[in-house]
């Protein structure tokens, strides 16, 4: 049964990592000009794709599976609410290029920042999962949620601002939707700390 288990954790922990990896090179590439745009896009998709691939794993698994270490409902909403996440980095990666925004700005590189801090949130908290370190997954779920609210208070700001200085409203529309998907993604995060607190109270 143990080998059983060790699937699971397992399967969470490969989502988790490439989710991890795929917000880090989100973080970290540097936008020039118009052809890097592609390259971003393209390689955001590359950890999508590798997510999906995790996720249908966990779900084949889920099926043929008779015991489950914690209940299959929660190991599915952990994948899943995982994978919104990495979907919403590779959707708005996608919307950089769709627009030819080779320049974040200041507000942008604010979520990006919260966000990528939830991520590694969330994978310490799957490492402590994995380790039936249950109580400990806590701490890890609050600081997701104080990055959620930091990045509620950046998307009031981003959108004042954008209607203070930018006059194309064309480019108003643009920033909005990325601001807006941005905030999206801390949702998603979100998600990923309620599912955890659920499996904390179901499991203690």
């Amino acid at each position: 049964m143990a080998k059983k288990h060790d699937k699971f954790y397992n399967l969470l922990n490969n989502i988790s990592v490439n989710l991890k990896e795929g917000s880090q090179f989100f973080t970290d590439y540097e936008l020039k000009n118009v052809s890097d745009l592609k390259i971003f896009s393209e390689k955001m998709k590359e950890y999508e794709s590798k997510g999906d691939t995790f996720v249908h794993e966990i779900i084949k698994e889920l099926n043929d599976a008779f015991i489950t270490p914690i209940e299959r409902e929660d190991i599915l909403a952990l994948a899943m609410t995982m994978d919104d996440v990495i979907d919403g980095l590779e959707a708005t990666a996608a919307l950089f290029e769709m627009y030819s925004i080779t320049q974040a700005d200041e507000f942008m590189k604010k979520f990006v920042d919260a966000i990528h801090k939830s991520v590694l949130e969330i994978d310490k908290a799957i490492e402590l999962l994995s380790n039936k370190k249950l109580p400990q997954l806590r701490e890890h779920a609050i600081k997701i949620k104080d990055y959620e609210s930091q990045c509620d208070n950046i998307l009031r700001q981003s959108i004042k601002n954008l209607f203070n200085i930018e006059k194309d409203p064309i480019r108003i529309i643009q920033y909005k939707e990325i601001y807006e998907n941005l905030e999206n993604i801390a949702d998603s995060c979100q998600t990923v700390a309620n599912t955890l607190e659920s499996i904390i109270m179901k499991n203690a």
